[in-house]
């Protein structure tokens, strides 16, 4: 099935029914009076989440969604039946902005959250509704009124805790094929991963979180060059990024004949590739640039062991990043990792959960607790 994170659709309430002018028309009962009924109340478009759906391939091809109008109200105080409502299923983490302006309508963060998009027209009052002393015989009713119209643009944005990020053809797919029971697809070329892939990683003690292998970024992405910022979206709700660097790369550089000092030569790539991943980054969307953060390199099991090459590089990657991003380095950062034989991969998921676990921590204290000091203190206490 196709992956599709976007579309945008016109939804629309039904009309509401309008009013009856009728008139009793009974043996015996002279001076009937007015008994015309209302109209039906139109339908109206509820958007509900699920967690059974994972894309937004339905609205590929069914872009208007109307609820039924109501039905005309009808003579001796009937009124008409209301329009059919229709519920719309999307997934968990879509974002409804409005199609023209942009502004943020709802946003589906949890599972059967549920939005009244857009309100049927009421139905027309009947005739009888318009009797009085002074006008005994009204010869009108009222109209049903328009139900509400939106043109609204869906934006799916995947619930993850952990994100990979990094240059085409880092590892990304096979990180999260070796950590969880994803299996995405895995080639010797740029772009092989198309769309984000999760997949759940689970630790000893019934621990897990949920990790995303976002298709790989390059200079200019925010731009839309290569895949460009379509997939960004999908890293602006994970807590913590795992940024990957391709050791096959760094493997290349150091056993070109030409180089003089080869491990000089790694760590400026290494660094150039790991600043330019956080600008494209910060270039999108600022607040990405201060999610927690764990460089790792990538194919550590390519290196010929007793060179020290890997190692020089990671002492001087370490000791640079202070400089890079606003955080201190891990102890073990960058972290040394193969998925071939996984070496490493145990340690990085566990400082990953450990990350996880004080964003979240964080993340409740700053949107949970209230602003008072006090109350934080008896809080912690």
């Amino acid at each position: 099935m196709r992956f599709i994170d976007e579309a945008t659709i016109e939804i629309a309430g039904g009309h509401g029914g309008p009013g009856c002018v009728s008139f009793r028309r009974e043996k015996f009962i002279p001076r009937g009076g007015p008994d015309g009924g209302d109209g039906g109340a139109g339908g109206s478009v509820t958007f509900i989440s699920t967690v059974q759906l994972g894309t937004l391939q339905d609205f590929r091809f069914k872009r208007t969604y109307h609820a039924g109008a109501g039905e005309h109200g009808s003579g001796v105080n009937k009124a008409g039946k209301d329009g059919q409502s229709i519920t719309v299923k999307v997934p968990v983490g879509t974002v409804i902005r409005d199609a023209e302006s942009g502004e943020v309508l709802f946003d589906f963060i949890e599972d059967n959250m549920v939005w009244l998009a857009c309100k049927g027209g009421r139905g027309g009052k009947g005739n009888t509704h318009f009797v009085s002393s002074t006008f005994q015989v009204p010869k009108f009713a009222q109209p049903g009124e328009d139900g509400q119209k939106l043109s609204v643009k869906l934006e799916l944005k995947l619930l993850a805790d952990v994100a990979l990020i990094g240059y085409p053809n880092a590892g990304k797919s096979s990180l999260i094929a070796k950590a969880s029971a994803a299996r995405p697809k895995i080639a010797d070329y740029a772009f092989t991963t198309l769309t984000p892939n999760l997949g759940v990683v689970s630790l000893s003690d019934y621990r897990s979180f949920v990790m995303a292998d976002i298709p790989g970024l390059i200079e200019g992405a925010h731009k839309g060059v290569g895949l460009g910022h379509r997939f960004l979206k999908h890293i602006e709700r994970t807590h913590v990024l795992v940024h990957l660097l391709d050791g096959a790369e760094l493997l290349e550089i150091a056993t070109r004949p030409s180089e003089e000092d080869v491990t000089k030569t790694l760590i400026e790539y290494a660094t150039r590739i790991y600043t330019n991943i956080r600008n494209e980054l910060g270039l999108y969307n600022p607040a990405l640039i201060h999610k927690r953060e764990i460089l790792i390199i990538h194919k550590s099991d390519l290196f010929p062991a007793g060179t020290g090459i890997l190692e020089k590089v990671q002492l001087a990657l370490h000791q640079g990043l202070a400089s890079i991003r606003p955080r201190e380095p891990m102890k073990s950062e960058p972290f040394l990792v193969s998925s071939a034989t996984g070496e490493g991969l145990t340690g990085l998921l566990e400082a990953v959960y450990s990350e996880l676990t004080q964003e979240k921590f964080k993340y409740m204290q700053e949107t949970l607790l209230p602003d008072d000091e006090s109350l934080r203190r008896e809080s912690k206490s």
